[in-house]
């Protein structure tokens, strides 16, 4: 075993023997070792930690390691696992353990510490999802500095501590140790050895044992305020201590890991905040309106508020800009989501009559985007004039003002320029366009003419800030998690991309291959990131991100998560997502090609364009476009014109032709047509290294690829499976393996992963390595060989629902398709009889339930689904409930819900339908009681449709 001299070397120091013991199988050029806080495990330097080695016991791979220490020693520690050169390959998760010696340890002693690895999936319940929110119960608990001993030792003692992690204790309870010997109380629970609470949901006691009493067989209990016991799950624990070892052990610490309880289940309710309508909105729903909903949201018995991204998104200064996505800036919230009302106790009674009138124009069916933001941006202004001085001189503006500078002065200098030069696009702002730290602070100095302007963005934020923060503090209060949403991408014109340039790669852009939600393929039109550039200062620019969401979010949703193990990146001129390669990935080089007989490098990565494909297309029209767009470079084989040879250049040309009176009512189909041709390719050249190909997407169903010979066909076949499906895997998960991390320490947010479409083989053991919950839309099945998911067979650690923003609603869905809701209806429902073919309530109440039955560990329904389980809410066509169609890359995001929050307040038979769900389903709600009235009753029978369980 490795050992550590002492940190100093007087003699008149005392010293001891820590001893860590952990069970944990490696794999071949893998080992352990312990980092720490203190110099005797490294300071925190992994290649100086302290190794251990492995040891056989029984069917257990133990790993073992002992250091001498001063007999007062206290250190922070981790375990990792390294490979020969010390490289950090996997490091466990949670909050770093704490190591104080018990009390009374002498010169010489023995402290034998046997931990357990933190998963992942372990620490969850230490994020502040719960710890903050759901089982926020230990303020008023007791807590203890240090556990000590109540009688001295003789040589046949051992000091055995018990250390239990106890994240989902119920408020009131205590933990006691109950066991085989008459110390723990022989089985009798409130006999046993009562822990004392220490802190981050920990409970220690010390328990003085004979060492013939050894093995001791135990479990931890929970004791209730009125002493009824609730014993853990699983098999009795034992403690065994090796006799026959030279050096004993005094003290033997016992870290056990968390208390086994039966899986945690909870439900909520998502809604963007754009839809949320109430009486006191301008036709839009804004953050206090937040406080109506978490007030709904428990009445139905949730434990979570789901969203989506809040961010300022003002880059065209139009409905464009309803796109949630497209962030002008990751920090700055949006003045959208602003509450007028409440921006002063004094707004004068012209500017009241101003918002009653506003409110009277601005409800209608859908949101008025830029009607509502520029109403309430003038709204502001005229308060932000009559109380400018008085707030930003406040103390609390001028805190919020030093803790969000670093974001908040370039965002209001931007907004400033964006409007002056009447462009977000920075490359056209002239000597402003390369942003530096002095031109910023001449911008926004006091003495210039503009300066209010760049007061009243700070003004709107600070406002943001104090609304949002209100409404989160509330949800955290009636234990509601808030959930928000990270994009994916920035807009390329946006405050991020001006201030920090080089983290972008501005002549590409981020989109999905072909999928569920597009055939095609999406392009989002976002710059992908540039991840050797933001390693250097270890993705500072993410974990800002992060800590600034966690002011709100005590939970977050990562979009396309897919994206951080590779993005399907596209050239900058595209317009489209289909031709497109992944980054990072390993391309087929052009030796690789030439030894597998293909050498035509040009016939296969140009446009295959041939006289009768132009035939076939476009008719007798062919002669049109092939004069227009093409030029002939042999007989029969053509080749775009320069001016028309991508895809945003075809969109230009035939908007702007002189031509264009030719083809004015066939628009859309000859932009199709040119689009079909360019992709018409089978191989995609790097445009950085001319020797790199990469197989295009699809690439069977072109006929550039039909009409090669069948031994390149076959050749490219393997090399598309090889790209695709083989070559990448290790490279993806070491990608995943560097930033997910980091993100995931940057806060202690409870993260989802949005893990739909194509998924890469190593995505779910990364996320089950990270403890990361996916994403499972029942019409979406991960399974290949299946059309409908099955509920009932979803892994716990996955949020499912039955339907998400980026699909149509559940009734929609219900109602498009007759054959799918037949098939549907056979093999889920189990029923041969025709379906109803309108999304009755109880048809809903079937899904639904089947959703909060499942084994997830969250089942979160958009609203839009919910009402759907009654009558009284289905009056609007189904179809205007979709909140996004992605297959529109120009989609207004502007839905509604056409009833009020005060009104679902008012109706509580819904509330109450929905609650008997939640508790039928033995899923968790606010205000539940463990072994009370509260807890869950029998479960609810099978809804009954058509006659039919």
């Amino acid at each position: 075993m490795a050992s550590s001299a002492p940190t100093s070397g007087k003699k008149s120091l005392n010293t001891v023997t820590l001893l860590f013991k952990l069970p944990y199988y490696t794999q071949w050029g893998q080992s352990l070792l312990i980092a720490g806080s203190e110099p005797p495990l490294g300071s925190w330097n992994v290649k100086q930690g302290l190794s251990l080695s492995p040891v056989h016991q029984d069917s257990e791979l133990i790993w073992c390691g002992s250091v001498s220490v001063a007999a007062g020693f206290t250190s922070e520690y981790k375990y990792y696992v390294v490979d020969d050169n010390k490289n950090v390959l996997r490091f466990e998760a949670g909050e770093k353990r704490k190591l104080v010696l018990p009390e009374g340890v002498q010169e010489g002693d023995v402290i034998e510490i046997r931990d357990w690895w933190q998963d992942a999936s372990d620490a969850l319940f230490l994020r502040s999802a719960f710890k903050n929110v759901v089982f926020n119960d230990t303020e008023g608990v007791k807590k203890v500095q240090s556990v000590s001993l109540n009688k001295s030792l003789d040589p046949e003692d051992i000091v055995v501590q018990f250390v239990i992690s106890c994240p989902r204790l119920v408020s009131g309870s205590t933990v006691v140790v109950t066991g085989s010997n008459p110390q723990l109380g022989r089985w009798k629970a409130q006999d046993g050895l009562k822990l004392s609470y220490v802190g981050d949901s920990l409970w220690k006691g010390n328990c003085v044992l004979r060492k013939s009493e050894f093995p001791v067989k135990y479990k931890y209990c929970q004791l209730s305020q009125a002493g009824n016991p609730s014993l853990e799950l699983g098999p009795n624990r034992e403690v065994d201590i090796d006799l026959s070892s030279p050096k004993q052990s005094r003290y033997v610490i016992l870290s056990d890991g968390a208390l086994r309880d039966a899986p945690w289940r909870g439900a909520g309710v998502a809604v963007p905040v754009f839809s949320i309508r109430s009486d006191e909105d301008l036709g839009v729903g804004e953050f206090l309106d937040l406080k109506l909903l978490v007030d709904w949201a428990v009445n139905s018995g949730f434990h979570l508020v789901q969203l989506l991204p809040i961010n300022d998104t003002s880059v065209h200064g139009m409905w464009w800009d309803s796109y949630p996505y497209s962030s002008l800036s990751v920090f700055a919230l949006h003045p959208l989501y602003l509450r007028v009302q409440a921006l002063s106790d004094a707004i004068p009674a012209d500017v009241k009559e101003e918002i009653q009138q506003a409110k009277k124009h601005l409800d209608k069916k859908d949101v008025d985007y830029e009607a509502s933001l520029s109403t309430k941006l003038s709204i502001a202004k005229k308060i932000f004039n009559l109380e400018k001085d008085k707030v930003l001189n406040s103390s609390s503006f001028k805190q919020f003002l030093s803790e969000n500078e670093e974001w908040l002065k370039p965002y209001a200098a931007f907004c400033f320029l964006r409007d002056f030069f009447e462009t977000s696009d920075h490359s056209q702002w002239g000597r402003f366009s390369q942003f530096s730290k002095e031109k910023l602070e001449k911008l926004i100095s006091e003495g210039t003419l503009h300066h209010d302007v760049i007061r009243f963005h700070y003004y709107v934020q600070y406002h943001l800030y104090m609304q949002l923060s209100e409404a989160a503090a509330y949800a955290r209060k009636k234990k509601v998690i808030l959930k928000g949403d990270l994009p994916i991408g920035v807009d390329r014109n946006s405050v991020d991309t001006w201030v920090y340039p080089t983290l972008f790669r501005m002549n590409t852009a981020t989109g999905a291959p072909p999928d569920y939600f597009d055939k095609n393929g999406q392009n989002w039109g976002f710059p992908t990131y540039n991840w050797e550039e933001m390693s250097k200062d270890n993705y500072g620019w993410w974990r800002a991100r992060l800590t600034q969401m966690a002011k709100y979010f005590t939970a977050y949703r990562i979009d396309h998560i897919l994206g951080f193990f590779r993005i399907w990146e596209l050239p900058e001129h595209a317009a489209t997502g289909l031709v497109g390669k992944f980054r990072p990935s390993i391309p087929l080089s052009q030796d690789e090609l030439l030894s597998e007989g293909l050498w035509d490098f040009n016939r296969m990565s140009q446009p295959y364009i041939r006289q009768e494909i132009l035939e076939e297309k476009f008719g007798s029209f062919w002669t049109v476009i092939a004069a227009n767009f093409l030029n002939e470079y042999q007989k029969q084989c053509y080749e775009f014109k320069e001016d028309c040879n991508t895809e945003k250049k075809i969109i230009a040309k035939i908007k702007a032709s002189p031509e264009k009176s030719l083809w004015l009512e066939k628009e859309d189909s000859i932009r199709r047509g040119l689009f079909d041709l360019l992709q018409n390719i089978v191989l995609i050249r790097d445009p950085e290294d001319a020797t790199k190909f990469y197989p295009r997407f699809n690439l069977e169903d072109t006929s550039s690829f039909r009409d090669l010979d069948e031994h390149s066909k076959n050749v490219l076949r393997r090399l598309y499976y090889d790209y695709y499906f083989v070559r990448q895997e290790s490279l993806w998960r070491q990608n995943a393996l560097k930033t997910l991390p980091v993100l995931l320490n940057s806060s202690d947010m409870l993260a989802c992963g949005e893990d739909l479409g194509l998924i890469p083989a190593c995505v779910h053991p990364v996320m089950q390595e990270l403890g990361l919950i996916g994403l499972r839309i029942q019409r979406m099945p991960s399974e290949p060989n299946l059309e409908f998911g099955i509920p009932s067979q979803y892994s716990y650690m996955t949020v499912c629902a039955p339907s998400c923003h980026d699909c149509s609603t559940l009734r929609a869905w219900w109602e498009e398709d007759e054959g799918r809701r037949s098939r549907f209806y056979k093999t889920v429902v189990g029923s041969d009889e025709e379906p109803p073919s309108r999304c009755t309530p109880e048809v809903v109440h079937f899904i639904v339930q089947q959703h909060f039955d499942a084994p997830s560990m969250w089942a979160i329904f958009p609203l839009q689904d919910l009402l759907a389980l009654k009558d009284k809410y289905t009056t609007r066509p189904a179809p205007e409930e979709t909140i996004n169609d992605p297959t529109n890359p120009k989609h207004y995001w502007r839905f509604r819900v056409h009833v009020t929050l005060e009104s679902l307040l008012d109706d509580k038979d819904i509330q109450a339908t929905i609650k008997d769900l939640v508790t039928s389903s033995g899923r968790s709600f606010p205000g539940k009681k463990v072994g009370g009235a509260d807890e869950s009753g029998e479960k609810l029978s099978k809804v009954q449709l058509n006659g039919k369980a």
